[in-house]
């Protein structure tokens, strides 16, 4: 028997609050999607740990800073708290596109690096993003992935998900 987990890794704008064009810089301007309560409980009900990785260039480019990302993901743990829920980490790629670092997806190392800090099985595991760099990364190690988007979302994906187990 191993004592490997199965995770979920999320990608954050676009799948848990909402996108914008000029980055979520600061909780204020943080929009928590409403459905990704259930979602998130049936994972955790079914053993899955929740991760987050998400590329937050806005640091690098100077327009927000790691305290306020960390703000921000404070206030998903303190919204999700209020339904007995919590992400259980959050990994973040600080650098722009053009720093050409290894943690920035579709690149895989914060994926990586949660697998290793979390003792991670890839091979029961599912990354859920927006954007085919989030599927890319995922990919590349082996790790099931799903878009979520217009035509599906977090509540269809994870549903897709529990019945492929």
């Amino acid at each position: 028997m191993t004592n490997l987990k199965k995770a979920i890794f999320l990608d954050r704008d676009g799948v848990l609050n909402k996108e914008r064009k000029d980055y979520v810089k600061n909780i204020l301007e943080l929009e928590i999607f409403s459905n990704i309560v259930i979602p998130i409980r049936k994972l955790k009900d079914d053993g899955f740990l929740i991760v987050v990785i998400t590329n937050q260039s806005a640091i690098n480019r100077g327009v927000t800073t790691i305290k306020n990302v960390k703000e921000i993901h404070q206030h998903i743990q303190n919204y999700l708290k209020k339904f007995d829920l919590e992400i259980d980490g959050f990994f973040i790629c600080p650098h722009r596109p053009d720093e050409n670092c290894l943690c920035r997806k579709p690149k895989s190392g914060l994926l990586l690096e949660a697998i290793k800090e979390f003792k991670i099985d890839v091979n029961f595991s599912w990354m859920i993003g927006d954007n085919d760099s989030d599927i890319i990364a995922a990919r590349s190690i082996g790790c099931k992935a799903i878009k979520v988007g217009d035509k599906l979302n977090l509540n269809q994906a994870v549903e897709k998900i529990l019945i492929n187990l």
